[in-house]
């Protein structure tokens, strides 16, 4: 592909441009002119995410709107009363929708009741990302990307964003002044502005998270509490862990205690983790650790979640067992200590799975949690 364009404007000779153009000494000129000339070679191999990548002023957007056209997304209108879903194309149902939010890192079924004008700038990132996807399956050209986000939530979006790209198949192009996304998006190629610089990349591993968990108590389920896809209620009886990136708050896990006639089990009753830190695993790697705690002490572990990036999670991973199907079905404990109906809170008009916690186990770190 060879991108070659021009920008030019007249430029008109008002008395203070003159003055202008003395002060500085610039020659005097009837158009400001400027060409690219660009060689794309990015049909000669596979790729799914591309960088256009420079300063502000250099190029990009030029350079992607003269290559890609029609499928260079800036912004989009939103409905401004109506929820997020509604500002998707009418022709996908609701679990394509709903899939495609989840996709790029932003599982919060109660932020999705929102207009998108009262959503954080972080969440209005990745539900344009979605919708970008929705509305150009084959091919998402995303202009300013990340320029409106905290850097380091730039960080882990970009992350988040590259692995679902590139589990679906699809392709993405970021146009961005932000050099520091580049590790973490990880892109196949990278062109970079305004030398018209094209490099081919090997695929690495992303940076590495540093997740510290600590224990803590319900004063912290405030934080979190809003973005739970179920309700905010915390059972006063909870032990509670808290999740920290960048010395952020990300996530959050409490576990509750039931008694059975076989001595009892343990339950997971809240894990969330906030919208700018979805979508590259800190919510399940948070989960797994604390089940891996209360595995120490001799019980059983279990989890009932209708989150469908968990139970998708769940699915693929050796830590988990799955005692019951994703249904309609409550749940109770039964005698063993696993989880199977349990009609006084468990919901009946929602799809819910259950998991049995069957990881590593951690003697020396739950001792210093105080769990054994």
């Amino acid at each position: 592909m060879i991108v070659d364009c021009s920008l030019s404007c007249p430029v008109i000779k008002t008395p203070r441009l003159m003055q202008l153009l003395g002060i500085f000494d610039v020659p005097p000129t009837e158009r400001s002119e400027n060409h690219f000339k660009i060689e794309l070679p990015i049909e000669q191999f596979d790729w799914n995410i591309g960088l256009i990548i420079g300063p502000s002023g250099s190029g990009k957007t030029t350079v992607a709107r003269n290559g890609f056209g029609p499928k260079l997304h800036i912004s989009f209108n939103w409905p401004q009363d109506k929820s997020l879903v509604d500002g998707f194309p009418t022709n996908l149902a609701i679990k394509e929708i709903t899939g495609l939010l989840s996709s790029v890192g932003f599982s919060s079924p109660p932020s999705w009741l929102r207009p998108f004008r009262c959503l954080s700038t972080g969440e209005q990132f990745r539900a344009t990302l979605a919708r970008a996807l929705a509305e150009s399956p084959e091919l998402a050209v995303i202009d300013e990307f990340t320029s409106v986000i905290d850097r380091q939530v730039a960080q882990i979006g970009s992350a988040a964003v590259a692995k679902s790209v590139r589990r679906s198949g699809r392709k993405l192009i970021a146009v961005s002044c932000h050099f520091d996304i580049v590790d973490w998006l990880d892109p196949d190629w990278i062109l970079e502005m305004p030398q018209g610089v094209f490099t081919r990349r090997s695929l690495r591993q992303r940076p590495e998270i540093e997740l510290e968990i600590m224990r803590t108590d319900k004063t912290a389920w405030p934080i979190f509490k809003n973005y739970h896809y179920l309700n905010t209620s915390l059972a006063p009886g909870a032990i509670c862990f808290v999740g920290v990136i960048f010395n952020r708050p990300a996530a959050f896990t409490a576990v509750m205690h039931f008694p059975t006639t076989a001595g009892g089990c343990w339950r997971e009753h809240r894990t969330v983790c906030l919208p700018d830190f979805q979508g590259v695993g800190i919510g399940n790697a948070l989960s797994e650790f604390v089940a891996s705690l209360f595995l120490a002490t001799g019980k059983h572990y279990i989890s009932i979640t209708g989150n469908p990036a968990m139970i998708a999670h769940r699915n693929r991973s050796r830590n988990w067992k799955l005692t019951r199907k994703p249904s309609l079905s409550t749940w109770k404990l039964s005698t063993s200590g696993l989880a199977q109906n349990f009609s006084k809170t468990g919901a009946s008009n929602r799809l819910t799975a259950s998991f049995r916690y069957v990881g590593p186990v951690r003697h020396t770190e739950a001792k210093i949690h105080g769990i054994i």
